[in-house]
């Protein structure tokens, strides 16, 4: 199962999952460009705005009744704002669909016995700023563009935290991977992005195929038994702090399925 399929690093990876054989779930807004992902393979499309948390709950839902057992879950998905904008629940939207999203996806589809779950955080997470609970999670404060980098940051962080947490809580193995720099739709918000992108695709700069194949690896490596990764080197990567401090892993955890909770259909 994959988020994030339909563009990226996401679609790369999909279509390289296919081509091994992979049958493949993915979870998307756009039910148009999700069919176009190897169309000579399995593929369950179930539509979900990540944004809306009772979505992400339908959908898992859906996921669960339709497929009882899967194999790898990928919490690909990811948005950089460069705005502050407040979900229906009012909750921050960055923060909802990079973290709180694919926290109650991967929660909500535990019972289907994931063999592997792999989120891709960021190295990103190492400018995130004053890091406090709750206010990582629930803050709506305005932010400016160059202050959106902090709370993306802060995001992938709380990716990073949630995949060390979700190994104390699960037998499944748990892998956080950092793409690197990649040219990808991911910025989109900043103005001039796909003039940019274009410039960098034509200069070699940023080549997605290497963070996808970051997510593939992780997804299928059967060698891999935890940890978070780079892209890059393909080594592990320590963390920042907050990072590594179980105490505080374990309070983000329950302080998150108490925000998730209170958010119902």
């Amino acid at each position: 199962m994959l988020t994030g399929a339909t563009s990226g690093l996401g679609e790369i990876a999909a279509l390289d999952l296919a081509a091994r054989g992979h049958d493949l779930i993915l979870v998307a807004r756009d039910p148009g460009r999700a069919s176009r992902i190897a169309p000579a393979t399995q593929v369950d499309v179930v539509i979900a705005d990540l944004a809306d948390l009772s979505q992400v709950r339908r959908a898992a839902a859906e996921i669960r009744a339709r497929h009882p057992k899967i194999d790898v879950l990928i919490n690909n998905a990811g948005l950089h704002a460069f705005t502050a904008r407040t979900t229906a629940a009012g909750l921050p939207e960055m923060v909802t669909v990079n973290y709180l999203a694919p926290w109650l996806l991967t929660r909500e589809l535990l019972e289907t016995s994931p063999e592997r779950i792999v989120t891709v955080a960021s190295e990103a997470s190492r400018r995130h700023g004053t890091f406090s609970l709750p206010s990582a999670l629930t803050d709506t404060s305005p932010f400016t563009r160059r202050g959106s980098s902090a709370v993306y940051g802060r995001t992938k962080l709380l990716d990073i935290m949630f995949n060390n947490e979700l190994a104390r809580r699960t037998s499944a193995v748990c892998l956080a991977l950092d793409p690197g720099f990649n040219t990808t739709g991911l910025g989109r918000e900043l103005p001039g992005a796909a003039v940019l992108e274009k410039v960098l695709k034509a200069l070699h700069v940023g080549d997605p195929r290497r963070g996808a194949g970051g997510i593939v690896r992780l997804a299928t490596d059967p060698v891999l038994t935890g940890g978070y990764f780079s892209a890059r080197t393909g080594r592990p990567i320590t963390p920042v702090a907050p990072a590594g401090d179980a105490a505080l892993e374990r309070r983000l955890w329950e302080m998150t399925e108490e925000i998730v909770d209170s958010v119902r259909a």
